[in-house]
């Protein structure tokens, strides 16, 4: 559905303008532009509770459809890494099926606490087959035991699975083995001495990716399966001293294809207060992301790729009242697309069962992922707001596996905005207004007037919009994008699409805490 400006504006009152911005949008794409990943947005999933997310018996229909909404954006599914901490803590039986799982007890801070003890049988690994047809995974093996042998056994049924023609004719394919998770934490979480350092980090990873390695069948980065190094929580170790320290020179090193670093920007593992609006911060987003700007260089330049590995919000599941909420999805718009600015080519924002920062919660809950109070009536999956943040990402990526990314300067400083192109043309720009609107704002609605100015020649007429609308930052549900909801019991969207006339002259208004996607 196509309505003009003038009905979108009296549908939803949009606000008295008080600021307006002169953005210069390039019709070609400047020399600085990046490739956009069909699979920027990817996910990262906690090993401990991986059955729950795919189905043992017949596959979760709500994940596989949450997920299938994405892959219809971008024409691939989103890429998943599963490991994390519990990756650390998984053994291989050839006595247990699925998985059996020692939790420690919830608690107010940690209502759905990471497994303790994991042992997994063969069959574990072969419910990959139940993802999106498609799918690229990386798995993760426990490098934090120091045990070659239970390391062995894991990548050896990893690659067994895979063979099995379930998984073959699933569509689902193995990328990449990580032999260990956040090793730079080991120090202080008792996997290794306290005066552990990068410089014994390097042999001893290589001791057991090694052997890893061998039992893969991996030989060389360039193989159909390789290893993805790093891994590390944040520049506890760096890959600048794991290549200067040889680790690319070893026989193991010589698979890895991938570098992969973490990022959180808070931590919420013993609780405390976290403000929303700290999180919608334009000049703190680039802050947390270009301190890995000499990383991703030194990556690219041992021509390797760079990810995310896993990020979200806030470490140790999210915080109540920022990671559950709508203004955290467009932290999430401008994190992602910033990322992929600099180079980063995956985000794989990280999930479980519970936790707050999830983008999907894939099976019913019976406790309040806020203060693990019982549920009553349970709560049946459902997505959560940030999950609208990965629909706008997508849709600014596109289906043509070609599409290339720019940041546009925009003369406010809590508004920020982006732009694709394919084919060498302008196709289409996503503005994001991070100025908080809180349900305990008052007055008027603050906005934005976005006045385009081409370069590059000159560009008339109409173009389209659709907008991700929000009530307040602060609200958990009923936000919507493009005049459609996703909290629908199937995951499948409810209601038409709605696209406004732009006259591209005239330019467009942005409320507070909302964003806009152009179509050119």
């Amino acid at each position: 559905m196509i309505v003009p400006l003038s009905i979108i504006a009296t549908a939803i009152a949009l606000p008295i303008i008080v600021t307006a911005v002169n953005v210069s949008v390039p019709l070609a794409p400047p020399s600085g532009a990046q490739t956009l990943s069909p699979t920027l947005v990817s996910f990262s999933i906690e090993q401990d509770n991986w059955p729950d997310w795919t189905g043992t018996d017949s596959r979760n229909e709500f994940v596989h459809t949450a997920l299938l909404n994405y892959a219809a954006l971008t024409g691939h599914p989103p890429n998943i890494r599963v490991g994390a901490n519990s990756e650390d803590h998984t053994f291989f039986s050839p006595t247990v099926t699925i998985n059996e799982d020692q939790f420690p007890p919830p608690n107010t801070v940690t209502p759905y606490p990471e497994a303790s003890t994991i042992t997994v049988g063969d069959e574990y690994y072969q419910l990959s087959r139940f993802l999106p047809s498609g799918t690229h995974m990386t798995w993760g093996v426990n490098f934090g035991a120091d045990n070659v042998t239970n390391a062995v056994n894991m990548v050896k049924s990893i690659i067994k699975a895979f063979k099995t023609p379930s998984v073959t004719s699933s569509g689902v394919v193995l990328d990449l083995i990580e032999v260990g998770n956040e090793a730079d934490l080991y120090k202080n979480n008792g996997l290794r001495p306290s005066n552990w350092t990068v410089n014994q980090y390097v042999p001893d990873w290589i001791s057991v990716a090694g052997p890893v390695a061998q039992a893969a069948g991996i030989t060389g980065r360039n193989g159909s399966v390789s290893l993805q190094g790093a891994a590390f929580a944040g520049q506890g170790f760096t890959p600048r001293q794991i290549f200067n320290l040889g680790i690319l020179n070893s026989a193991p090193g010589k698979d890895i294809s991938v570098i992969s670093q973490h990022r959180y920007s808070a931590a919420f593992c013993d609780g405390g207060s976290f403000p929303l609006v700290s999180f919608m911060s334009k000049s703190t987003i680039r802050s947390n992301l270009t301190i890995f700007n000499a990383d991703i260089a030194a990556t690219h330049a041992q021509g390797l790729r760079y990810i995310l590995g896993e990020t979200n919000s806030i470490a140790c599941h999210g915080a109540p009242g920022v990671s559950n909420t709508a203004g955290i999805a467009l932290w999430m718009i401008d994190y992602t697309l910033q990322a992929s600015t600099l180079g980063m080519e995956q985000a794989f924002f990280h999930e479980g069962v519970g936790y707050k920062y999830n983008f999907i919660q894939p099976i019913t809950l019976n406790r309040s992922i806020i203060d693990n109070s019982p549920l009553n009536p349970p709560q049946p999956p459902h997505v959560q707001p940030v999950y609208y943040g990965g629909l706008v990402v997508n849709t600014l990526v596109g289906s043509t596996g070609s599409s290339r990314i720019v940041e546009l300067s925009v003369s406010d400083s809590n508004v920020s905005g982006y732009a694709a192109f394919e084919g060498g043309k302008l196709v289409r720009a996503v503005f994001i207004n991070l100025h908080p609107w809180l349900a305990s704002s008052t007055g008027t609605r603050p906005s934005v007037h976005i006045d385009f100015a081409f370069t590059g020649g000159s560009k008339s007429g109409n173009a389209t919009a659709r907008r991700f609308l929000i009530q307040h930052a602060d609200d958990t549900a009923n936000v919507t994008w493009a005049g459609q909801s996703f909290e629908t019991a199937s995951g499948l969207p409810s209601g038409s699409v709605v696209r406004e006339s732009v006259v591209l002259s005239k330019g467009l208004d942005l409320p507070a805490t909302e964003a806009v996607l152009v179509d050119f």
